[in-house]
């Protein structure tokens, strides 16, 4: 069993071995990986020691102490938080072997294929069709609001395999190369301005059968495994006391004593400690996490996410006023990672309205919540046991 004091060793072997301050960042995170200390949850050989997932934090520790580089995990966050315990869970071994070590490095960035201008919050009711061909699929079909799309090598993508069952039992999940034939992607502005978001097409893309994860029908299944996690990503993400977006306006509060009046001091006090509670929920999940994968919790840290945002950078427009209502840049950009802090006021007010659609919506979380958590009846279903290519579109 690998405790604490072990895997200090281990990560002071892997310095001596690979000093930071001379030794290239990929050659020292690849090292890393293969040094069992990217994620040592993970097997063997595959970036982990099959080690305690709370033993992460010491690794951690002993590496920014000494000035080792990271990952960067913002930048790939869908691969990380996504597509690779997807992949653990379903991947073959070949699979696992190829994609997850470029994946935790950052040398090679993931998107999600999932959203469609035709299903809305209804993923089942997707319509991109996989037809079987030999050993390959021909895909073809629209996937929309695809963060990173424009930067991704991979993506993990569910298809339409079978139109004639019910729409939950007639998916399949694949691992798509972006760089194939047939792959389009087409940039979408939003409200900020910028297209961190985008759409893509998909033409007569043929996908390896060996690209699928699970079994042909499945998909499903598969995919609950990557929405749980990437609630979990979005809405569990670590952050300090006073961290994110709340750090932001109580500053603006400290600093500027001229805007204070009694209904927004109020207001502050009761977002902080609504922050302050999330943040420790979030540290009791991933407690929780270290003995398993993620259920439905995460769909309300994700809510609450979305909703503490929303508000925050609300009343931090009103704090500003007319200043709130400054922001400093309209050009269309195409940025590889959204900066909450890193902007201004006005950005963070306007970026802030995507949490509540991104990573499900409010509304079919709160269903999730409803049904799942709290126990309560479902909501009627007319179309559960109706064939997709029945359903009315």
């Amino acid at each position: 069993m690998t405790d604490a004091a072990e895997l200090r060793r281990r990560t002071q072997e892997l310095l001596a071995a690979f000093p930071p301050s001379g030794t290239d960042r990929l050659d020292f995170l690849r090292a890393r990986f293969d040094a069992g200390l990217a994620w040592v949850h993970y097997p063997e050989g595959l970036g982990g020691l099959a080690a305690p997932r709370a033993l992460q934090a010491v690794v951690d520790a002993e590496l920014e102490a000494a000035g080792a580089p990271g990952n960067d995990p913002r930048r790939i966050g869908i691969g990380l938080g996504m597509a690779a315990p997807t992949i653990l869970q379903y991947g073959t071994d070949e699979q696992k072997r190829r994609l997850l070590r470029p994946l935790w490095t950052g040398e090679e960035v993931w998107c999600q294929l999932f959203s469609e201008p035709g299903a809305g919050s209804d993923l089942a009711a997707l319509g991109t069709r996989a037809v079987r061909d030999g050993e390959d699929w021909v895909v073809s079909g629209q996937k929309v609001w695809t963060s990173s799309a424009h930067l991704a090598r991979w993506a993990i993508l569910i298809a339409r395999t079978d139109p004639d069952v019910p729409k939950h039992r007639g998916i399949t999940y694949f691992v798509c190369d972006m760089t194939d034939p047939g792959v389009e992607v087409r940039p979408l502005r939003q409200i900020t301005g910028e297209a961190e978001f985008n759409e893509v097409f998909l033409t007569d893309v043929r996908i390896p059968d060996s690209r699928r994860l699970g079994a042909v029908g499945d998909g499903w299944r598969v995919a609950q495994t990557t929405l749980n996690n990437e609630r979990v990503a979005i809405g569990g993400t670590p952050v300090p006391r006073e961290g994110g977006m709340i750090g932001k306006v109580a500053a603006t509060w400290r600093e500027r004593p001229g805007l204070r009046t009694h209904d927004t001091h109020q207001r502050l006090l009761g977002l902080w400690v609504e922050a302050e509670v999330a943040r420790l929920t979030g540290v009791r999940l991933r407690q929780q996490l270290a003995a398993g994968q993620p259920g439905p919790e995460g769909a309300g840290m994700k809510l609450t996410f979305a909703r503490l945002n929303q508000e925050i950078s609300g009343l931090e427009v009103e704090l500003l006023g007319e200043e709130g209502l400054l922001y400093d840049d309209w050009t269309m950009r195409r940025p590889e990672l959204v900066d909450f802090t890193g902007r201004d006021a006005g950005y963070r007010y306007l970026r802030s309205k995507g949490n509540s659609i991104e990573g499900g919506t409010s509304e079919v979380l709160l269903n999730i919540v409803a049904e799942r958590v709290l126990g309560l009846p479902a909501e009627p279903r007319t179309d559960k046991d109706v064939a997709w290519k029945d359903l009315a579109r």
